[in-house]
């Protein structure tokens, strides 16, 4: 898809960009709420897609860099698995770098839909695919993956070249087990028997690797989390200023997730537009879980939403996951 046609396929669905409404009334219901939270999917303006991609390379964390190796050691095996002419659809593409190698190592594949929630990283991802994979038809989509998203008719239809879904990065993880299972079962719909979701997962280890993922050094996660605040405060008339917040991260052992919070370091109120929230000192905005599985536990709620796992692989120390799944 040459650049021009990139960007008519964002401009036709830039409508299903969160609007300041929307978000101005998550951000009042989260705040509201006894145990304050606000949704994880609005770290993803264009800062916070950029702090993101820089905490990946911190070397705290793990997942990417670990997942990545996983998708090189096994990419001949998945090409196999998959076969020619397959269409690709990403929930959640970001900058685009694994791609990347799915569409270096498959074979021939037709198509690929990436969707997220950011347009400016969606359009400049987009343009460099288009321009390296000249044969890929390339369809960005902006918009929400925790809603219904209308995909074009091509993708839906049944045609004899396999469906492969793309979730990397444990992203599933946000979603609480319940959310998880539903997001699943969402995906299901949209695959004929065959088709394919290869999905990573981040697995249980022991606490110190991940309270130190959550927590880097350089403060790069503490300035992802603290950048919510901050996109709030450049959208909304607000006396909100995130150098009155911490950021909190630790392993929830009973819940088995990280949890991830701003705390708030006194007392204040703070008005957003014509409301008033009140905070006292210590009191925390709970902003992202991140939920680590078993791999038996996750094949079992694969299953539960009509998957089959075909193949699992992990890294030599099994810190992580990336799970080839069949819709059955």
């Amino acid at each position: 898809m040459s650049k021009q046609n990139v960007n008519a396929a964002l401009s036709m669905v830039d409508e299903s960009t969160p609007q300041n409404e929307e978000f101005l009334a998550d951000v009042l219901q989260g705040l509201s709420q006894r145990n304050k939270t606000l949704p994880c999917k609005y770290f993803y303006d264009e800062k916070g897609s950029q702090l993101f991609e820089a905490i990946c390379d911190t070397p705290e964390y793990y997942i990417t860099r670990t997942e990545i190796g996983i998708l090189q050691h096994n990419m001949a095996q998945i090409a196999d698995l998959v076969g020619p002419s397959c269409d690709i659809l990403e929930f959640g593409a970001g900058a685009g770098v694994k791609i990347q190698l799915l569409l270096d190592g498959l074979k021939a594949p037709r198509s690929y839909i990436p969707i997220d929630i950011s347009m400016e990283i969606l359009e400049s991802s987009a343009q460099k695919l288009a321009r390296r994979f000249p044969h890929v038809d390339i369809v960005p989509i902006v918009g929400d993956y925790h809603k219904d998203i209308e995909l074009p008719e091509g993708f839906l239809k049944q045609t004899p070249h396999k469906k492969l879904v793309f979730f990397p990065g444990s992203t599933i993880s946000n979603f609480t087990p319940e959310e998880a299972l539903g997001f699943l079962a969402r995906i299901r719909k949209l695959l004929a028997e065959g088709d394919v979701l290869l999905i990573g997962v981040d697995c249980i280890k022991p606490t110190h690797l991940l309270n130190a993922a959550y927590n880097d050094k350089a403060g790069v996660t503490a300035a992802f989390n603290l950048n919510l605040l901050d996109r709030i405060a450049d959208t909304f008339d607000t006396n909100l200023a995130s150098r009155h917040f911490l950021h909190h991260a630790y392993f929830n052992s009973q819940q088995s997730r990280i949890e991830m919070h701003l705390v708030s370091k006194r007392d204040q109120i703070i008005r957003i537009e014509d409301k008033t929230v009140r905070f006292a000192r210590g009191e925390t905005i709970h902003t992202e879980n991140s939920y680590k599985y078993s791999l038996h536990g996750f094949k079992a709620m694969a299953e539960e939403a009509a998957f089959e796992t075909n193949t699992v692989w992990q890294d030599e120390d099994k810190l992580f996951s990336l799970h080839y799944l069949t819709a059955t």
